[in-house]
């Protein structure tokens, strides 16, 4: 298992367009990928999930992977998250 925590940067948080963008990347990996924050955790390949966690900006969040490329999924989906999803 591999984790790693970020902090949502961009402006507006994590709303529909980054939510899809995150998605589609949590889903091009093998490995369980799940998001913690809040004091939730939900699967990172369902953006309704995400949706539902409300994450503005200033939220820590941990990124949780277990799998065959654990180690990768955790990586690219913190720097795009680092990113701020290309939107500022």
């Amino acid at each position: 298992m591999t984790e790693a925590k970020t902090t949502i940067e961009n402006k507006t948080g994590i709303h529909a367009r980054p939510a899809s963008v995150f998605v589609q990347k949590a889903s091009s990996f093998k490995s369980k990928i799940q998001i913690k924050a809040k004091g939730k955790t939900v699967d990172a390949k369902s953006i309704l999930m995400i949706m539902s966690m409300g994450l503005v900006k200033g939220t820590e969040v941990t990124l949780v992977a277990d799998g065959p490329d654990e180690a990768e999924a955790v990586k690219e989906l913190k720097a795009l998250i680092d990113s701020k999803f290309g939107e500022e």
